[in-house]
């Protein structure tokens, strides 16, 4: 068997469309003319009189930004070649082929094939007269006439294969859960995106009303890296849009602002949810005491009652919300040894001094783990809440970000607001909030105590400033996002302050023997 036999196949993935007239050809060329690239090739199949050259002129139109533009059939000349220099066009070349009287795939060469395809869109119809010269990545469109539904009615079979199979998956996706949620005809406004793998797209329909198209990727599994386990699996980090889902619709059930969800698919990871607009909770001189105050209320609000584990999923089944234990704190914190101290640093940490690290954490997570747990949303700050004046109460602050929640101490929330990695709390303000929050805590639950609370507010506000210094080295060095080390001299405070606490004095110590850089006045 040779190695042509034993290649594993390439991924495909398919989508049929229906066709009702000549304009619903072009509507499809026009989609298909936002995902292709210079290099690919698509190739359109198809008896005589299919739709193969309509679409083909529609599609060179819409690239070329010429809707008058003469596109013949090249039935005669075989090779046809368009580069246009509208305002607007893709600037490369686009190769229309009609093989149709080709006799034997060689003759391609003759037509000077490689030269003329080399960096261009190449769009073939008649592909199977080349027979194995055009396999591997591509589009294929194969158009079908159904005389018994009319004159102009057509079926348009589209599959990826290789590297298209994705993007294709992807446009299907995003037309399906459209026309779910009722925005197929909505203009689509693309918003930078996070640290995080989710993108957005703001919707919006020709009457002014707007969605937010969410894509949540499903991320497989990453290596092993401890106990036969993933970092995302030991750290409790939602893999998909699931968890998403489920605690949108138990943070709804609490009158708390999460976006509803118009529609969504947890096989592709796609939701059109309601558009919270994006009025922050900060202006251009920090944080605002009264929206920062509701926002407290919020968690005050969230811990003031036990808080289920166990809550209806995404399907009709039940979700667990994982519990954020010793290992995953733990895992979380070693990011700083794993990133920030070699990247940063530029120190490699012996073996010993890691482990007297982690050791160290693991004793103080003890009485941490020890309380009982609430729902931890885990990225409680600035950047994921949205202030909604025509609400009322804790209703006025909206919920973006709560997909990673854990069951863990409630007071992670309260530091991940109060010791903001991306906009500096003032000191004397996060002691007014913290007093604010833990008043209302009380309010609402009188065994409330603030001693063991304030512990544990030092405790996870230095895990959150450790592990935040980790993660940003690491957007920097592996996902090539730099701006966010502009944040590190701020949670470098936070970080000291915290160790300042009499529990943490250990720590503290093994920070000033073996990273003084990190404690020291930040420039």
């Amino acid at each position: 068997m040779n190695a042509e036999e034993t290649r594993a196949p390439l991924p495909t993935s398919a989508w049929y469309i229906d066709l009702l007239d000549e304009a619903a050809t072009v509507s499809l060329a026009s989609l298909i003319a936002g995902i292709v690239q210079p290099g690919d090739l698509l190739t359109l199949s198809g008896d005589l009189g299919s739709g193969k050259t309509t679409f083909a002129r529609a599609l060179i139109r819409a690239l070329t930004r010429e809707p008058e533009l003469e596109v013949p059939s090249p039935t005669y000349t075989l090779i046809q070649v368009y580069e246009s220099t509208a305002p607007g066009a893709l600037k490369f070349p686009i190769v229309h082929a009609d093989l149709f009287r080709i006799k034997e795939a060689s003759e391609l060469a003759e037509l000077g094939w490689d030269e003329a395809a080399e960096g261009a869109l190449v769009l073939v119809e008649w592909p199977e007269r080349a027979g194995d010269s055009l396999t591997g990545d591509r589009l294929d469109i194969a158009f079908r006439i159904d005389a018994e539904k009319g004159g102009e009615f057509r079926t348009a079979a589209l599959t990826g294969t290789g590297a298209f199979a994705p993007r294709l998956a992807y446009q299907k996706g995003v037309q399906d859960i459209l026309e779910q949620s009722g925005f197929q005809n909505a203009a689509r406004t693309f918003m930078l995106g996070d640290a995080s793998t989710r993108t957005y797209e703001r919707l919006t329909k020709p009457d002014g009303s707007t969605a937010l198209l969410m894509f949540f990727p499903p991320r497989p599994d990453g290596p092993p890296v401890r106990f036969g386990k993933s970092y995302s699996e030991i750290a409790h980090l939602a893999e998909n849009i699931r968890p998403f889902i489920a605690m949108d619709h138990a943070l709804l059930g609490l009158g708390l602002s999460a976006p509803r969800i118009l529609a969504h698919d947890v096989s592709t990871g796609f939701a059109v949810i309601e558009d919270l607009g994006s009025e922050p909770l900060t202006d251009d001189n920090g944080p605002i005491f009264a929206r920062y105050a509701e926002a407290a209320g919020v968690l005050a609000k969230l811990h003031a009652s036990e808080r289920p584990r166990a809550i209806p999923g995404a399907t009709g089944d039940t979700y667990t919300i994982p519990l954020y234990d010793s290992e995953a704190l733990t895992i979380e914190v070693e990011l700083l040894l794993d990133w920030y101290v070699p990247h940063i640093a530029q120190a490699t940490p012996a073996s010993g001094v890691r482990s007297d690290f982690s050791d160290l954490w693991r004793d103080l997570f003890t009485d941490i783990t020890a309380t009982a747990p609430t729902w931890t949303l885990r990225d409680y700050h600035s950047p994921n809440l949205i202030w909604l004046e025509d609400r009322d109460g804790t209703a006025r602050v909206g919920l973006i970000d709560f997909q990673d929640c854990v069951m863990g101490h409630p007071a992670y929330d309260v530091a991940s607001l109060l010791q903001d990695a991306r906009v500096t709390v003032p000191a004397d303000l996060e002691l007014k909030l913290l007093g604010l929050y833990a008043k209302l805590r009380r309010s609402l639950d009188p065994s409330f105590d603030m001693v063991e609370f304030a512990r544990a507010y030092a405790v996870l506000g230095a895990q959150r400033a450790t592990k935040i210094l980790g993660i940003f080295a690491r957007l920097d060095k592996r996902d090539r996002k730099p701006q966010y080390l502009v944040h590190l001299p701020r949670i470098q405070t936070y970080l000291k302050k915290n160790l300042a606490h009499p529990v943490l004095a250990e720590l503290k110590t093994w920070y000033e023997t073996n990273l003084p850089g990190v404690l020291a006045p930040p420039p």
